[in-house]
This record gives structure tokens, C-alpha cells and sequence, in this order.
């Protein structure tokens, strides 16, 4: 029992990981701008409208909307970002272009209840730079980050009367972080709050070093270098006024994750003039924060569907600041970094309508309004979730009685902020959904 126990864990941990395979450049923060084709290409609205089984990632309790007594999706993102660092004359552009991210949901209807399985990526955020750019400060390194969290999500929805459905979700949470960071020795000992023992005794020599760098990755394309899980939930409702128009309402709380934490020697520390330390990296207490999201949905005609919704995630409650811990593995002690993030609470508006064009061919779009959460002075281009407003576009079609796809996409012009060095960051995306639809 103990050892299948284990295994179901571990099997837990990979479809969660497997959902975030690869750092979300997300752009609603770290947010995706939408979760599934359907929802994306109205420009994420979602509260209020049935839109499969992403539904759990939004309003759980929309399932309760979905007409079939049993929907299985399989679905494929593929977000390209395109990052530019420009700085004392020269400019690094992000060799991070093209992601892949898998999704895949089940539900189930029997009378009154609705319950199922998903696996999706929640968002993240991360950047590649090569060993010559300017971001790699002298060190011949490269630089990089990738930050990725994904859920396993048991959602139920309960259909109270024919007008009101309730609906919850308990999701398992799988976060990890790769991390390749360089600066100059005196910019980098700013982030240091506190050290201890040998190898706090060699900071201050560090400090005056040409460079110094802060490193731990891996080549795994499920999770990163630095791992932890955790818990969440969110909890929803729809009410259907009459046929033609729906209200919805959700809040997401605020993840339980555990410290991120690499292997005992998994992380180090080096800087110019040939100096190494092997240790541990623990990231404190990372969060994903609460949101709060209202939508109403108007059915205008037999064809046409108009939605809005309004959703305001709380950012400023888990991204003060980005803490770390180092301990040496080598030479004893530990050093606590903190990278100042100041995220602001940021306000989404979503506007979206889709057009029924024939039997079997649906035409959708939107946009998705927001300004960037993130102070320009604290702006860092290993993490650049800069992107504020969105234009979207997609369209369904039925392939026949039990099968239909889906499809979006995502333009999100470019976004400039200069940071506190001096840094101009530009940062643009294009985003694509595709989904398969079959009901069993």
C-alpha cells in the first residue's frame, strides 16, 4: 500500500509537471490571457459562457453548462515571446521563441453533478540569453530563467436549480524554477540580506568583483532545477437570468506551495577570478496569488454571443519581493537574497463574441485589456511580464456529431519599459491554441 501510495504521488507530480513543461510567458502578469481556444479567442472571458473543460481553470462551476454527459479535450498551446534588452549600446534578444504546453481535461455529468480531471499549465514566466550578451556581464555564461507551475484539478459542479449551478475545485499544485543570473559583483551583493559563516565571509570580496553569478538548471523538460507542490482551490457560480442572459462569478485563493529547493549541491555561486561554491537554493515562500473574477454573457440572437468579464488578481500579496536562500554544500554558511518586485494588483478586462457563421462553423474574437503589474524601475529581463493589452481571434469546427476542434490566437503588441539600470526591455507575443473536442 505504502509503495502504491508513492507511486500515485509521483504520477500526481508528473501530470502536473507535464502541464508545465516549458515557462508560460504569460501575459496577464504571469497569467495566461486565457485558458482553452474557445475562451482565449473571445478574449478570455470565461465567467459566464460554457467553454469545455478549461472551464476549471476559470469558473468551475460553467461545467455545469457543457450540453454532453461526458466531454474529454486534448489541447496544444504554442506561445512565442520575443524579448529585446537593449543597454550601453548594445542588445540582447531572447533565444526563448517558442514554447509548447499540453492540456487535458475529462468530465462527466450524471443528474445533477458534474466532476472530472484536468491537467493545466498555470503560467510562469523566463527568458535565454547567450554567453556573449550583455546580460551575461563578462562571465561567458549563459543566462537564463524559467519559471512554471502546473495543476492536476478535481473539479465539481452542482446544478442547484435549472437557473443556478455551484461549483469548486481542489488542485495539486507542482511549481519549479531554473535560474542562470550574472551581474556585476556590486550589483549583485545589493541583493544580499543577510549571510553566515565562511562563505558570508567571502562576500565582501565578491562585492568588488568584475562579476558574479547565482546558477541552478537542468536540461529536464518537465520541471526545473529547483522543485515544490502544493495545494489550491477556487470556488464558482452561474445564474442564468432567462435564455438569453447569464451571470458568473468565481475566486481563486491563494496557493499552499512548499519552498522551492534544489539538491543539496544543485545550485552555486561563482564569480570572476575563478571562485565556486556548491550548495542548496531555496526559493521562500513563492505563491500564486488570489483572484477575484465576475462576467456576464448576453446571447443576442440565436448566432451571436457577446460576453464581458472583469477580474482583478492580487499580485501585490505574494510578489513583494523574490526570496531566496543559498546554503554551501563546500564551504559552510548561507547567504539570503531578495530580487525587489513591488507587483502591483492588476485590473483585466475581457471583451469577446463569437458569430455561429453556419452549422458547423463558429467565428470568435475579442481583447483582452490590462496594464503591466510590474514597476518599470524593478523591471528584471530574466523576468519580463511586461505585456498589458491583447487582441485575439479563433473559431470552432464541427467535424462531426461527437468530435469538433478549436482554435486561437493571441497578438500582444510590443510593450517597452527602461528599468532602474538603465535597461530598455521590449517584449511582443504571439500565442496559439488548439484543442479537440469528443464527447463520449
Amino acid at each position: 500500500m505504502q509503495e502504491f501510495k508513492q507511486h500515485s504521488k509521483r504520477f500526481v507530480i508528473l501530470l502536473a509537471s507535464i502541464g508545465a513543461t516549458a515557462p508560460v510567458h504569460a501575459t496577464n502578469g504571469m497569467s495566461l490571457e486565457g485558458y482553452g481556444p474557445i475562451s482565449t479567442g473571445m478574449g478570455g472571458i470565461s465567467q459566464a459562457i460554457e467553454h469545455g473543460t478549461a472551464a476549471m481553470m476559470a469558473n468551475p462551476a460553467t461545467l455545469a453548462l457543457i450540453p454532453a454527459e461526458s466531454l474529454l479535450e486534448i489541447a496544444l498551446g504554442e506561445l512565442g515571446p520575443r524579448i529585446e534588452v537593449s543597454g550601453g549600446g548594445m542588445t540582447a534578444r531572447s533565444l526563448g521563441r517558442s514554447y509548447v504546453m499540453p492540456a487535458v481535461g475529462y468530465v462527466r455529468r450524471a443528474h445533477a453533478w458534474t466532476y472530472g480531471v484536468g491537467v493545466f499549465a498555470q503560467g510562469g514566466m523566463g527568458a535565454e540569453y547567450r554567453a556573449d550578451s550583455l546580460l551575461a556581464a563578462g562571465s561567458g555564461l549563459p543566462v537564463r530563467s524559467e519559471l512554471a507551475v502546473g495543476r492536476v484539478i478535481f473539479p465539481v459542479a452542482y446544478q442547484v436549480t435549472p437557473a443556478l449551478s455551484l461549483g469548486a475545485t481542489v488542485d495539486f499544485i507542482s511549481g519549479s524554477l531554473d535560474l542562470q543570473m550574472a551581474a556585476p559583483g556590486a550589483q549583485f551583493g545589493q541583493l544580499v540580506t543577510s549571510a553566515s559563516g565562511n562563505l558570508g565571509a567571502a562576500l565582501p570580496a565578491l562585492a568588488t568583483a568584475p562579476w558574479a553569478r547565482l546558477a541552478f538548471s537542468n536540461s529536464n523538460r518537465f520541471t526545473g532545477s529547483a522543485r515544490a507542490t502544493g495545494w489550491a482551490s477556487k470556488i464558482g457560480a452561474v445564474y442564468k437570468v432567462d435564455n438569453l442572459l447569464t451571470l458568473g462569478l468565481s475566486h481563486h485563493f491563494k496557493t499552499a506551495l512548499g519552498d522551492m529547493r534544489t539538491r543539496p549541491s544543485g545550485a552555486s555561486i561563482a564569480a570572476a577570478g575563478g571562485f565556486v561554491d556548491n550548495g542548496r537554493i531555496s526559493v521562500m515562500d513563492f505563491q500564486w496569488p488570489a483572484m477575484t473574477a465576475i462576467g456576464v454573457a448576453w446571447q443576442i440572437s440565436p448566432t451571436w454571443l457577446a460576453g464581458v468579464d472583469f477580474k482583478r488578481i492580487q499580485w501585490s500579496g505574494t510578489l513583494r519581493d523574490f526570496k531566496m536562500q543559498y546554503d554551501s554544500a563546500d564551504s559552510g554558511g548561507s547567504v539570503s537574497f531578495a530580487l525587489p518586485q513591488q507587483w502591483r494588483d492588476q485590473n483585466i478586462l475581457n471583451l469577446g463574441t463569437s458569430w455561429a457563421a453556419t452549422e458547423t462553423l463558429t467565428l470568435r474574437g475579442g481583447v483582452n485589456l490590462s496594464r503591466n503589474p510590474v514597476p518599470d524601475e524593478l523591471v528584471n529581463p530574466l523576468f519580463p511580464a511586461t505585456i498589458g493589452n491583447h487582441v485575439t481571434a479563433g473559431l470552432g469546427w464541427q467535424l462531426a456529431a461527437r468530435s469538433k476542434i478549436n482554435l486561437s490566437v493571441t497578438l500582444a503588441p510590443t510593450s517597452t519599459v527602461v528599468n532602474a539600470q538603465g535597461f530598455e526591455i521590449k517584449h511582443r507575443q504571439r500565442n496559439l491554441q488548439l484543442m479537440y473536442s469528443h464527447t463520449l
